[in-house]
C-alpha cells in the first residue's frame, strides 16, 4: 500500500510539473506575440498559445524515444540475406536548431544486414525519431546512419536526404526551391564504390 501511495504521489508531481511547464509554455507565446506587435487578447489568438504549445511537443517529442526501442531485429527472413535493403522516398519533415524554422523532404537509407533484418516500417519511424527534435540535416543524416551501425551491425548503411530549408527560402538570401542533399555510408556501402553506386542508382 505504502508503495502505491508513493507511486502515485511521483505520478502526480510529474502531472503538475508538465501542467506547469505548459502554462510556462504558454505564457512565452503569448509574450511573444505581444512583442511582435499583435494583441494577444484578439479573438483570433486566444488559442494560438495552447495550439502552438501542442504543436511543439508532437514536433519534438523524438527526443523521448530511443531508437534502439524500435530497431529490434529478427533472424527469421534474414537466412543467406545479404543484398541491399533499401527504403526511399521516407517523407521527413523537421526544424532547424538555427532559426527553429521547419525543413522538408525525403531520406534514403539501405542496409546491407549480417544475419538479421528489421522490420521495413521501422527505417520511416527511425527517420522521424530523429526528425523530431531540432536539428541540423548534416546530423540529422549521421544519426540515422549511426543508429542502423549500432542495432543492427550491418554489413552496410547508406542514407542520403534531400531537403528544401524554409530558413534558407523566406528570409536572408530568400533561395527559394534551393535543395540541400547530404549522406552518410558506413561498412561497405563507405569502402566499395559499385555498392554506393548501386545505392544511388536505385534512389534517382
Amino acid at each position: 500500500m505504502t508503495t502505491l501511495r508513493l507511486q502515485t504521489a511521483a505520478a502526480t508531481k510529474q502531472e503538475d510539473t508538465v501542467a506547469t511547464d505548459d502554462l510556462r509554455f504558454e505564457k512565452h507565446i503569448e509574450d511573444m506575440l505581444n512583442m511582435l506587435g499583435e494583441d494577444s487578447r484578439r479573438e483570433g489568438l486566444l488559442e494560438t498559445p495552447r495550439r502552438v504549445r501542442k504543436a511543439w511537443r508532437e514536433w519534438t517529442e523524438g527526443y523521448a524515444v530511443d531508437p534502439a526501442t524500435i530497431l529490434k531485429s529478427f533472424v527469421d527472413g534474414a537466412s543467406d540475406k545479404d543484398e541491399m535493403v533499401l527504403v526511399r522516398d521516407i517523407p521527413v519533415y523537421s526544424h532547424c536548431e538555427h532559426h527553429m524554422a521547419p525543413f522538408f523532404g525525403i531520406v534514403h537509407v539501405c542496409y546491407i544486414p549480417t544475419g538479421r533484418i528489421v522490420g521495413l516500417s521501422k527505417l520511416p519511424r527511425l527517420v522521424d525519431i530523429f526528425a523530431r527534435r531540432l536539428q541540423v540535416q548534416e546530423r540529422l543524416t549521421q544519426q540515422i546512419a549511426q543508429a542502423l551501425e549500432d542495432c543492427l551491425s550491418p554489413q552496410g548503411v547508406g542514407v542520403v536526404i534531400k531537403c528544401r530549408h524554409l530558413c534558407m527560402e523566406s528570409r536572408g538570401i530568400r533561395s527559394r526551391g534551393a535543395e540541400t542533399i547530404t549522406a552518410s555510408y558506413r561498412g561497405l556501402l563507405k569502402t566499395d564504390l559499385a555498392l554506393r553506386n548501386e545505392f544511388l542508382d536505385r534512389t534517382r
